[in-house]
């Protein structure tokens, strides 16, 4: 091959350069966008923690309502955030249903005269053990939140669908 086969013209010259430092500075700048993005994804899974809310000696048959709260972390974003919960005794077991009703996400309150707890907005009604009643808007059941019981503490964790 002769030398002339070689030669790269001006032309080709600037254009290979004005390329390769194109994409340099465009990889210089995605790259701390793409990390922005992607960092919480890539960070541990979500465990499910449980947080403190009352002693097991301050539970009756009879749902009670409880507020807790707890430091949340979404990101880089830190807030403090508050759920309620109704809980009671049924039998050893302890369990906590949510205050949120799964028809339209109003909070329930619970009526020890008829034994049901009673969404204001649409005028749903759900049994003592949460189970929905049959002919009102919500059609399922009130979420329920994972329980531990420790050294006589009640511990809530995550809310789960049934």
């Amino acid at each position: 091959m002769s030398e002339r086969d070689h030669k790269v013209s001006r032309r080709q010259f600037l254009s290979y350069t004005l390329t390769g430092v194109g994409g340099f500075m465009a990889a210089g700048m995605l790259m701390p966008m793409v990390r922005f993005a992607l960092d919480p994804a890539l960070t541990a899974g979500a465990e499910s923690e449980m947080h403190y809310v009352t002693d097991l000696d301050d539970l009756t048959d009879v749902p009670q309502r409880f507020t807790f709260s707890f430091d949340q972390q979404d990101s880089w974003y830190e807030s403090t955030v508050e759920h309620e919960a109704y809980i009671y005794l049924d039998g050893d077991e302890v369990v906590a249903l949510s205050t949120t009703c799964t028809h339209l996400g109003c909070t329930v309150t619970y009526e020890e005269d008829d034994s049901r707890y009673h969404c204001p907005c649409h005028g749903g009604l759900f049994e003592t053990d949460g189970q929905n009643v049959s002919g009102t808007p919500p059609l399922r059941p009130l979420d329920i939140f994972d329980v531990q019981v420790e050294d006589g503490q009640v511990y809530l964790g995550q809310v789960n669908q049934r």
